[in-house]
């Protein structure tokens, strides 16, 4: 492809404010909201929310749920199924609840259930599935091996940091905080902190006690003799 030439700095210095002034009304124009046509192809789209534009990849909206005054970023992932147009075991697959909000970049990524409930914030860049490939056959590359599907759930207020994994499976409670970088699977209690690959328990709040840290044992110091 030919590369187009470049201005001289006087016209540069002329056309990059126009060319910005221009991004920014596509950014707010091109805004999906309540009502609209791409809103409408959405199982639900709840009053008071929104899809940032540029978006990323969505599809099998029909099985999509989103609920009222929630924010979804530029370049997210939100999909349901394989491909668009696939019909759907469950409905919804993919649930977001009121008051979320998807940080910019983040994929969801949907094939039989998962359940976001309300008041979940994410930074950017999370990454959620409830499929993964299995490993059953040696002789057969990973990828080519017939995925497994199981169940997300992510309790009401919990916090997701930057790049956070949460991978099949995953049940997090109510008013959790998943450290940035985190991979979380399996059960997560409410009122706690998470933090690792995979993540672990760093801080829970226990009623009548407060937070508390997790006991750690530490190996002994070796001998230097």
């Amino acid at each position: 492809m030919a590369r187009l030439p470049d201005l001289p700095p006087s016209l540069r210095r002329l056309a990059a404010p126009a060319i910005q002034s221009l991004w920014e009304w596509m950014c707010r124009t091109g805004v999906t909201g309540t009502g609209d046509p791409n809103a409408d192809r959405f199982g639900a789209f709840g009053p008071g929310s929104c899809i940032a534009f540029p978006p990323g990849t969505v599809f099998g909206e029909r099985w999509i749920h989103i609920g009222a005054g929630t924010i979804v970023g530029p370049y997210v992932t939100l999909s349901a199924g394989m491909v668009p147009g696939q019909a759907m075991l469950t409905d919804p697959v993919l649930k977001i609840g009121d008051r979320c909000r998807i940080g910019r970049g983040s994929h969801v990524v949907a094939h039989f259930s998962i359940d976001i409930e309300d008041d979940v914030h994410t930074g950017p860049y999370v990454y959620i599935t409830d499929q993964n490939h299995s490993y059953e056959d040696l002789s057969t590359p990973i990828g080519l091996q017939w995925p497994v599907d199981q169940a997300v759930h992510i309790g009401s207020g919990t916090w997701l940091g930057t790049g956070a994994i949460i991978l099949p499976g995953a049940n997090i409670g109510d008013q959790v905080v998943v450290a940035a970088g985190s991979v979380v699977l399996g059960e997560v209690p409410d009122h706690c902190v998470v933090a690792g690959v995979p993540a672990r328990i760093v801080r829970r709040y226990v009623p009548g006690e407060g937070w508390n840290r997790p006991s750690v044992t530490l190996d002994a110091p070796r001998s230097r003799t």
